[in-house]
């Protein structure tokens, strides 16, 4: 699997889990009537969500981002929104625009660890390593469960030519996740690179 397919995987849980979220909080029809106008704008700005995760599964990301950027007009600021078009910005190598609506939506929900790794891959990409590592070290901080943060701290290593620590990195995904075969893969390399 390679980076840009594990974050889709990422990134299509974080959506179903979203998404998931969002069913559990809805009201019956009857209640929505009485709620107002608030209510309706919420459920347009759901409903275009929704259809713009799908065409993000679908991979026409610039299709997905139009529509992220709607449901952004009408609910701005929504750090959801902001990180669903920096990651539909990525996915087009427009990393300059990804990195401003990732920074925007990391100041609105510092804690997200999804923001956190997605900056890091742009920082990772653009040569900012420094950056990488920090927003890394944060997704961390947050969530030190996830073997795929792991991971993706070890390929940034590997680019610092870190490659002691990087291994440390992979061999830490694997212990989340022995069945985690990109790890395997860049262990091994590292391991027959060093003798």
């Amino acid at each position: 699997m390679t980076l840009f397919q594990l974050l889709m995987l990422g990134a299509s849980a974080f959506f179903a889990y979203k998404i998931y979220e969002h069913i559990q909080t809805l009201q019956d029809p009857q209640e929505s009537q009485h709620a107002g106008n608030n209510n309706t704008q919420s459920f347009d700005t759901t409903h275009l969500i929704e259809e713009a995760d799908a065409k993000m599964q679908e991979g026409d990301f610039q299709k997905a981002l139009a529509i992220y950027s709607e449901a952004n007009f009408k609910v701005p600021k929504d750090p959801e929104t902001l990180f669903k078009m920096g990651y539909a910005l990525m996915q087009q190598d427009r990393d300059e625009e990804a990195l401003e609506y990732l920074k925007e939506a990391v100041e609105l929900d510092k804690n997200d660890t999804f923001i956190h790794q997605a900056l890091a891959s742009v920082y990772r990409k653009l040569g900012e390593y420094a950056s990488a590592r920090n927003h890394l070290n944060v997704s961390l901080a947050l969530d030190s469960t996830n073997p795929i943060t792991y991971y993706n701290y070890g390929n940034l290593l590997v680019d610092m030519k870190h490659f002691d620590e990087a291994k440390e990195m992979y061999k830490k995904a694997l212990e989340l996740d022995s069945d985690f075969k990109e790890a395997q893969d860049e262990l091994a390399k590292l391991e027959e690179k060093q003798g």
